[in-house]
Formats: C-alpha cells, sequence, structure tokens
C-alpha cells in the first residue's frame, strides 16, 4: 500500500509552538502605544479595561460552569481577560519594567496551558497512528494469506489436471499395446476407457 508523503514547511511546524508568544507581545506593543497616545494614569481607560476584563473572566466563568460546559469558550474567555489586564496595565503604567514582567508571566501561563493542549494532541495523533499501522498490518496479514491460499489452490488445481492428463496419456497407451483387455480393468474397478479408445 502506497502512501502519500506530505512534506511540512518549517513555519508551517513552527507557528503553533510560536502562537502564545506572538499573542502576548502583541497585546504588549499595542498596549505601549495606546500608553504614549494618551492612556498614561487615565483613570477612564483603567476603569474601562478593568471592567472589560471582568466581563471577560464573567463570561468565562459562566461557559466552565454552565450545564453544556464548553471548555473551548471558556479557555478564550479567560485567556481574553488575562490580555485585558496585560493591556490594561501596559497602557497605564509608567515605566516598561511592569508590563514587561506581566508579559513574561502572561507568556509562561500560556506557554503552559498550551502545553497540555499539545501533549493531548500528540497522544491523540500518536494513538490513531499506531491504530492505524495496526489496521494496516493486519490488512498485510490477511492479503499475504489470501495470497498464500489462493496460489494453493492454483497449484492443486493444476497439478490434478497434470495427473488427470498423464493417466488419461498412460490408458491411451496401454490401450494401443498388442494383447490389452479393458475388460480386465473394468474387472478390477478401474475407470472405463472411452469408447473410441476401445474401438482403436
Amino acid at each position: 500500500m502506497n502512501e502519500q508523503i506530505i512534506a511540512r514547511h518549517w513555519l508551517a511546524l513552527i507557528a503553533p509552538k510560536a502562537a502564545p508568544a506572538v499573542a502576548t507581545s502583541t497585546v504588549l506593543i499595542l498596549a505601549r502605544i495606546w500608553n504614549a497616545n494618551g492612556a498614561e494614569h487615565s483613570i477612564g481607560n483603567a476603569v474601562l479595561m478593568t471592567a472589560l476584563s471582568l466581563a471577560a473572566a464573567a463570561a468565562g466563568v459562566c461557559a466552565s460552569i454552565g450545564q453544556a460546559g464548553d471548555p473551548v469558550i471558556a479557555g478564550t474567555a479567560f485567556a481574553a481577560s488575562g490580555g485585558l489586564v496585560l493591556a490594561g496595565v501596559a497602557g497605564y503604567a509608567d515605566g516598561l519594567s511592569l508590563p514587561l514582567l506581566l508579559w513574561v508571566l502572561a507568556t509562561a501561563v500560556a506557554y503552559g496551558l498550551a502545553a497540555r493542549y499539545w501533549r493531548d494532541d500528540r497522544r491523540t495523533r500518536v494513538a490513531y497512528e499506531r491504530h492505524v499501522s495496526d489496521r494496516r498490518e493486519e490488512r498485510t496479514h490477511i492479503e499475504r494469506v489470501e495470497t498464500i491460499r489462493g496460489t494453493t489452490q492454483i497449484e492443486v488445481a493444476r497439478s490434478g489436471a497434470a495427473y488427470a492428463e498423464s493417466l488419461a496419456q498412460a490408458l491411451v497407451t496401454r490401450a494401443a499395446l498388442p494383447g490389452f483387455d479393458p475388460n480386465a480393468l473394468e474387472a478390477v474397478g478401474l475407470p472405463e476407457l472411452p469408447t473410441h479408445h476401445r474401438a482403436a
């Protein structure tokens, strides 16, 4: 069985691993741009970001404790809440040390959460590949057994046909010998010769 070989580009392999750092870095950069455009020490902007962060966290709590709790929606809401907190602090703060500290913490938490999903995804992928490999080996074994069985049946049929042809040739040759009596063969239980051979 031939399989299609798919070679993924190195960027496609790195992109999922870089996504948490890119996301937190983007939030930090946009928050510092916002800081430079007047968000620094702005009480209104801080209240707005606090309210948005609390709303996102509340949405995450509702999504996680609901009857049909969806972990994806809850995780997205909590990530949005954390991003809004990082953006609010980075936009409100004077210096760069506190935003950078929060950026490092947010990136570490993002990688910690993502690592769990990557591990689950890898386990699922390995289990699927193992299942496919087992099915492929089972199918190959069945095909091999059926090939051997078919080859054996063909060889048995071929040898049977060759034996029948040899037996017929021997009977014809024997019937052509002088003094051959076909009735003596029939008396001991051997097959009866065809009529045209007996006439010969």
